[in-house]
């Protein structure tokens, strides 16, 4: 009885905090994005350099596709935004603790950060307009679809600065990250399926076709 009262009691919670979420102000989910934009840089300094390709293994991609569940599609977008134009402005939180326009210039990494609030627009518009989308698997599924736009965005601006054709591209931008990146999106998609409540808290497409139990 006492854990079906702690599983009873999790499921009102989480509920409750994604109902917190939608009802906040714009001023206040700004200052979520804000924060979320930080998380991603702090993940960004996760670095591990390969040697053979300048594209790094980072952490960025984790945070990337949390941002679109914990946030939801336009302030998850939004977080990324901020990420790349304070960072563009400045603020040292690029890989490597780095920061400005300079920067950007001369790595072949951008399209990456591209990719990164396209996945989170996609990731977060799904979630929070499906219950039936919060679930291990669907959730799951969302990630590897966020992390394949992530590499096509990255691989084609990298192709274009490096004037790499397809083959050498996939060995460079893609093929070396493909599988550590399958584990993140396991990850998020595991986190995601226990945070998200499985009934409606704002105005989801299948909301009456879920709405018993949280």
């Amino acid at each position: 009885m006492a854990v079906s009262a702690y599983a009873e009691r999790y499921r009102s919670w989480r509920w409750q905090a994604f109902r917190w979420r939608h009802e906040l102000s714009t001023v206040q989910k700004i200052g979520l994005a804000l924060g979320m934009a930080g998380i991603t840089g702090l993940f960004a300094q996760i670095r591990i350099p390969l040697g053979f390709t300048p594209v790094p293994i980072t952490g960025q991609v984790f945070a990337v596709l949390l941002s679109g569940v914990l946030l939801g599609s336009g302030f998850g977008a939004m977080s990324q935004v901020m990420y790349i134009a304070l960072g563009a402005c400045g603020v040292p939180w690029f890989q490597g603790w780095n920061g400005g326009l300079a920067y950007l210039a001369q790595v072949p990494t951008v399209g990456y950060l591209v990719g990164f609030v396209l996945a989170a627009l996609l990731i977060g518009r799904l979630t929070e307009r499906y219950v039936g989308a919060r679930g291990f698997w669907p959730q799951l599924g969302l990630m590897l679809i966020g992390v394949a736009v992530i590499h096509l965005a990255g691989s084609v601006y990298f192709a274009a600065v490096m004037h790499t054709g397809p083959l050498t591209t996939m060995e460079l931008a893609v093929v070396p990250f493909i599988y550590l990146d399958i584990v993140k999106a396991a990850a998020v998609a595991s986190i995601a399926a226990a945070l998200l409540p499985k009934t409606s808290y704002s105005d989801e497409v299948d909301r009456a076709e879920h709405f018993d139990g949280r």
